[in-house]
């Protein structure tokens, strides 16, 4: 079994990409279904408020935390190569740093970058939303299965 500081890292694993699996999954499951029931103008200034509240220091601490840890842990497991869990804590990392955090920079957002440079009110706002909630949700959903996957496997890793 994993123990000592490895154990901590691993539990803070789990506790960091569960963390950011549940923000994602409230996204996927009721956040962007509600913005795509409002009226384009509105939809766009209220994800656009969204994205930039988003970007906060207790938010960006779970996100990018959970990303150095899962590098962390990786680095860690191809050093030591523990005898136990070291699928496991490979999977885990992998899962959360191509899933969701690289995911993230390569799909949600650019996303996000071109809903900002768009004026809520105008035609091609109203055009760019209904696709944009479509493509942000899927990649979201993504997401979500890969974070709430690296903490199953962080978890498995542990028994």
């Amino acid at each position: 079994m994993i123990d000592g500081p490895y154990f901590v890292l691993t539990v803070l694993g789990v506790l960091g990409t569960g963390l950011v699996a549940g923000v994602f999954c409230g996204f996927s499951t009721f956040v962007m279904r509600g913005l795509g029931m409002l009226p384009p103008a509105q939809g766009v200034a209220a994800m656009n408020a969204i994205n930039v509240a988003a970007v906060t220091l207790p938010f960006m601490i779970v996100f990018l935390g959970s990303a150095v840890l899962c590098a962390v842990i990786a680095v860690v497991t191809f050093v030591l190569w523990p005898d136990e869990g070291t699928v496991e804590l490979l999977v885990g990392s992998a899962l959360y740093l191509f899933g969701s955090f690289g995911l993230t920079m390569v799909a949600n957002v650019p996303r996000n970058d071109a809903l900002a440079d768009l004026e809520a009110g105008t035609p091609e706002a109203a055009a760019y939303w209904p696709e944009y909630v479509r493509e942000w949700t899927l990649w979201n959903h993504v997401r979500t299965v890969a974070s709430a996957g690296a903490a199953l496997s962080y978890v498995l890793a542990l028994t």
